[in-house]
């Protein structure tokens, strides 16, 4: 044993009382603690937190720690407590006032801060930005690292900034931390953080103790007459994700009209309503929360017993992360999604999207450019009428073209001898590309719906752990007895690179006795026959 692992299991011994590191946690950690930029991919409640909580104990110099809701920071200050000095753990956000804000970041420069935490929209402040180049952070850590992905299921324009700010700061040790990230996303992370070298530690996505189920549906109310009936005959806690705020108000009602200690849970209700219900939830006074799916982030609650979803999620991403707050104690738990396919044609709206077409492009790349080196966001901003998250995507797709750069405060320059219509029309395919790749996640929860073969294979394959064989603790391995894939069928190895004569390169991603899943570069998922692919040589691997 190193002498880096015997100090930070003393720690995690002596402050947090744990008598032994989960997997991959000591390997996170032995990273961070040699100064290796660090992406830890593990489930929720696999300990992700304790990564950079028990090397800061060791680290000299403060940690930094970005996360997207103030809901999750206060749930890993409350963490952090007995377990640290009192005052030693702050937080800088909008909800507070600006003197307590100043207040945590003087007393950060000061040394008696060891962990800070922040929104991103908070790095825009200079004065924040100033307190931590003078704070001189040892650790940067990226909390829902997902949201940096425009591959991601909870893309968040804000986390753009992040890898501008992590220069300016001479480039601390960064560790970025997500739940659910696919190969593409992963990727995508360290690409945008500027991660140099980093030790990447993905670990125990296989949940064998979550029962997986879906039910199929043609008309809406027998789904929801469906859901009701689960709902009412399991025992609970549990959660029901739906799509809309509509939807949870609605089927909380109903629940409640069957006996259920339940409430809805979405953004169009006050604050102090939401942290409300959060807090009841937590405490067992509610059974079911019904929510869309901002609901259940960073909530450490062991004993959800089922997640429900009304709707169907807009990835398999999203999906896993939904159903992995359930079960977290080890103990039994289920997961149902209710399914219609006509369902998925909301998903596919939502994933058209559309926001940064060529002109809005154009506009903002020409703006930048007759402005300069003084170039102001927000005059940016008014000039062409776009919302600040918008604006940050599209500065940051034309960075991506090399058209423009972005400082830390998100302040954009023209880059010399750049052209902004080509800019344009490189950031422009660069978006359509992405949109196809989003159409292409929506098929593949379409298709997890619709597949008769082990759902946890499937689930598995594709975060990239290739498994075979039935789970036994699914819907379609009970029904059929699957043994799962004959592997002796498939000519391609999984996680090979592999070509196809229309859609180009791309990652074999699964495979079953019919058809195999490719990811492609340019176009996303696609699921292929293989009979098909093998009578027309379509597909070549990769040499």
């Amino acid at each position: 044993m190193s002498d880096q692992l015997k100090e930070l299991l003393a720690v995690a011994r002596d402050r947090f009382g744990y008598d032994e590191l989960r997997p991959g946690q000591a390997d996170a950690m032995t990273a961070v603690l040699a100064g290796r930029d660090t992406l830890a991919v593990m489930p929720t409640g696999a300990g992700k937190s304790a990564i950079y909580q028990i090397p800061a104990f060791v680290l000299n110099g403060p940690t930094v720690v970005v996360s997207p809701l103030i809901s999750l920071q206060r749930d890993q200050l409350a963490g952090l407590e007995g377990v640290s000095e009192p005052g030693t753990a702050a937080e800088a956000n909008s909800s507070m006032g600006r003197k307590a804000r100043r207040n945590a970041l003087e007393r950060m420069g000061a040394g008696e801060v060891e962990f800070l935490f922040l929104a991103p929209e908070q790095l825009r402040r200079d004065d924040v930005r100033k307190a931590l180049a003078n704070a001189k952070p040892s650790l940067f850590v990226v909390d829902e690292a997902h949201c940096l992905s425009g591959w991601g299921h909870d893309f968040r324009p804000d986390y753009l900034l992040l890898d501008s700010v992590i220069e300016s700061l001479g480039h601390p040790t960064v560790l970025a931390l997500t739940a659910t990230a696919a190969p593409p996303v992963r990727m995508e992370i360290i690409e945008r953080l500027g991660m140099r070298n980093p030790e990447v530690v993905v670990r125990g996505f296989d949940r064998p103790n979550i029962h997986l189920a879906v039910e199929q549906f043609h008309e809406e109310a027998d789904k929801e007459r469906a859901l009701l009936e689960r709902c009412v005959e399991t025992a609970g806690p549990g959660i029901v994700y739906v799509a809309t705020r509509k939807t949870a108000e609605s089927v909380a009602e109903a629940l409640g009209e069957r006996g259920l200690r339940s409430a809805p849970y979405h953004a169009g209700m006050a604050a102090k309503r939401r942290h409300e219900v959060h807090e009841r939830f937590l405490g067992d006074e509610l059974e079911v929360v019904v929510a869309t799916t901002a609901f259940g982030m960073g909530i450490d609650k062991p004993n959800v017993r089922f997640v429900f979803h009304h709707d169907v999620s807009d990835s398999v991403d999203s999906y896993y992360q939904e159903i992995g707050r359930s079960g977290r104690d080890g103990e039994p738990a289920q997961a149902r999604l209710f399914f219609r396919s006509e369902d998925i044609g909301l998903r596919r709206f939502f994933a058209s999207g559309g926001d940064l077409g060529r002109d809005t492009l154009l506009g903002v790349a020409v703006a930048v450019f007759r402005r300069g080196e003084d170039c102001d966001p927000q005059e940016i901003q008014e000039v062409t009428g776009l919302s600040q998250s918008r604006l940050t995507s599209a500065l940051s797709r034309l960075q991506e073209a090399g058209a423009i750069s972005v400082d830390g405060s998100g302040r954009p320059s023209p880059v010399p001898g750049a052209d902004p219509v080509e800019a344009a029309d490189s950031a422009a395919a660069a978006e359509e590309s992405r949109e196809r790749v989003d159409q292409s996640r929506v098929e593949m929860i379409r298709s997890y719906a619709e597949s008769r073969s082990c759902r946890r294979e499937y689930l598995l394959n594709y975060f990239g752990e290739q498994v075979g064989g039935s789970c036994g603790n699914c819907d379609c391995c009970e029904k059929s007895g699957s043994d799962g894939l004959d592997e002796r069928a498939v000519p391609f190895a999984p996680d090979t690179r592999v070509t196809h004569r229309d859609w180009g390169e791309g990652l074999l991603v699964r495979a079953d006795a019919d058809t195999i899943t490719v990811l492609f570069d340019d176009v996303g998922y696609k699921t292929l026959s293989l009979r098909l692919l093998l009578e027309n040589d379509l597909l070549t691997s990769v040499q």
